[in-house]
């Protein structure tokens, strides 16, 4: 069973996140069975015992995570126009640390066919990706920038970046001998063409819907299919 509803995209408000306080009784670590029994509608992830709900995401952020899937999987995943080489992924639910107690869903992310031969048949995925991508949302920016993060950095993600739809921004990070180094910082239309996926382009604005819905009649294969159509 997975972690979220079929059909549920991304990040949303912080709904749940357990805590204590100085001189309380801890709380019941949370565990997988937690992520089972969570509603269906909501996007479960458990870190260091803390679970974590959020629902499905705004329009902005689907726009967002679905074109750089597009932009990425085509070439990587598909290999459209080359190169290959990769599984690219939406959403997959990862299981790390000891009996997979950290439980993970990030937005994108992807597996070199050397890191994972082959594709799994199975619940659930606990080979590290040597990438993964967060769109980050209000709700869900702390969580994302803050435990999510250290959870790929211990795992030793190879590449992370960061979406923000609402700032129009990129930022891409590689681990470094165990540490994050800031690759760039992109934003508006910016050509992002940054490892591991430096041998393609694509503009920025690509993930910002107003910037790039096709005007009516300019580069929209409906508009050029009923122009033909016309014509014949």
């Amino acid at each position: 069973m997975a972690a979220y509803a079929v059909g549920q995209r991304g990040k949303g408000d912080l709904l749940n996140e357990s805590f204590h306080k100085s001189g309380e009784a801890p709380r019941r670590r949370s565990a997988y069975q937690d992520v089972l029994d969570a509603p269906r509608h909501m996007v479960a992830e458990v870190v260091d015992g803390t679970l974590t709900l959020n629902p499905g995401p705004s329009a902005r952020h689907v726009w967002a995570s679905s074109s750089l899937g597009i932009e990425v999987g085509s070439p990587f995943g598909r290999g459209r126009g080359d190169p290959g080489g990769w599984w690219i992924i939406n959403e997959p639910e990862l299981h790390f640390g000891e009996h997979g107690t950290d439980i993970v869903v990030p937005d994108i992310a992807g597996w070199r066919h050397g890191t994972m031969p082959e594709y799994p048949d199975a619940e659930y995925l606990e080979i590290t990706p040597d990438w993964a991508c967060e769109v980050l949302s209000p709700g869900m920016r702390a969580f994302d920038l803050g435990r999510k993060r250290a959870v790929y950095a211990r795992e030793a993600a190879g590449h992370l970046w960061f979406v923000g739809p609402g700032a129009k921004m990129l930022e891409a990070f590689e681990l470094r001998e165990g540490r994050r180094a800031l690759l760039d910082t992109l934003s508006d239309d910016a050509a992002v063409s940054l490892t591991p996926f430096g041998a393609i382009s694509f503009p920025l604005d690509a993930l910002w819907p107003e910037d790039s819905a096709p005007t009516a009649g300019h580069g929209s294969a409906s508009s050029d299919f009923a122009e033909k159509t016309r014509e014949s």
